[in-house]
């Protein structure tokens, strides 16, 4: 009986597994290839661009904002890297990384040129991707390992002096109706706790604790932290809660948050965005032409409770709590702000500061 040998059938590919996803190649002997079919995963840059995602949002619980800014700035890569003809992340190399850099704060990949910090913050994103693909065995290596994000200069945070603070907050509560109240509540809770904008609007009724002066916030990643209140806030606060709540509640379908707008329904970011820009332009605190140096913000309560405390003596791994901060690095910053001010004190007072 004759050997028999085994072979592909005719305009079969041979199909090889690589880490950037199943390739085909035609056999030497064999007719040429039929087109290949669309993966309908996706591309391998896509299919890894979605599964790094999917890692932040369900390992490391990222918010919905940062995880659309990750979005953002990985399909923006992605597509400079199909622009060079790179089809999978293992091909990439650290000259594409560092020309992507480049790209950033030139707008050559045609996107919009962007400042130190926004590129930065892109390209940590790529960085932390890359890693993730390395971890994974996905990719042999980290092409993005010894590329550094642009250097940015620190930016102090703004802060409010005490007066501005009280300016601003008497402009909120003009009058006593509904709308007034909680506008004036709103700002008296942001400066007393020192909460992100999205803290507090997601603050529901079982949150507060006025027993205990105290209420429950939850910030990225929903950590929870439980942040004392001061008297003036929750004064503020309980006038809102028992004079202007329940006629906003009453247009809407039982909503369990504290702040509501006048349909009923939860106040959105960009409607307490609105409240904080009303009181201070009727406070004289910002600038209507726009100057980004007069311009007031949620942060910039934030940045004044944070300072504050700290200048009246408050420990910073104290501050560092309330803040919600992950590392007392990041709550640090103010102490800078605290010290510059008080050497701009020294300098003006001292009858020996200046030679």
């Amino acid at each position: 009986m004759g050997r028999h040998h085994h072979r592909p059938r005719a305009g079969r590919p041979l199909r090889l597994n690589t880490p950037d996803g199943t390739i085909t190649k035609p056999h030497a002997d064999t007719a040429p290839a039929e087109p290949s079919v669309v993966d309908p995963r996706g591309d391998a840059l896509e299919r890894a661009r979605a599964g790094y995602l999917a890692h932040l949002r369900v390992e490391r619980g990222l918010s919905p904002n940062t995880l659309a800014a990750y979005e953002r700035d990985l399909g923006r890569y992605c597509l400079f890297l199909r622009s060079r003809s790179i089809q999978a992340p293992a091909a990439v190399t650290e000259a594409d990384v560092s020309a992507f850099l480049e790209a950033l704060r030139t707008g050559t990949d045609g996107g919009r040129p962007l400042a130190a910090s926004s590129a930065s913050r892109t390209v940590t994103a790529v960085r932390g991707w890359h890693k993730f693909l390395h971890a994974e065995g996905v990719t042999d290596a980290d092409p993005s390992a010894a590329v550094r994000p642009p250097q940015v200069g620190r930016r102090l945070p703004k802060a409010l002096t005490v007066d501005e603070v009280r300016r601003l907050l008497e402009s909120a509560g003009t009058d006593d109706s509904p709308v007034s109240l909680r506008d004036r509540a709103l700002l008296e809770l942001l400066y007393a706790t020192g909460a992100r904008i999205s803290e507090a609007v997601g603050l529901v009724v079982d949150d507060l604790d006025s027993a205990s002066g105290c209420l429950r916030l939850f910030g990225k990643g929903r950590k929870e932290r439980i942040v004392p209140m001061g008297q003036y806030a929750w004064e503020a606060l309980d006038a809102y809660l028992v004079r202007g709540r329940p006629v906003l509640a009453a247009k809407g379908r039982g909503a369990p948050e504290v702040f509501l707008n006048t349909l009923g329904r939860p106040l959105s970011r960009q409607s307490a965005w609105a409240v904080l820009q009303h009181a201070a332009q009727r406070a004289a605190l910002t600038d209507t032409a726009g100057d980004d140096d007069r311009r007031i913000s949620p942060h910039t309560l934030r940045h004044s409770f944070a300072t504050h405390l700290l200048a009246g003596g408050a420990d910073v791994r104290v501050v560092q709590e309330m803040l919600g901060h992950a590392s007392v690095t990041t709550t640090q910053i103010y102490t800078k702000v605290t010290v510059d001010h008080l050497r701009e004190v020294y300098a003006t007072s001292h009858p020996r500061a200046r030679g």
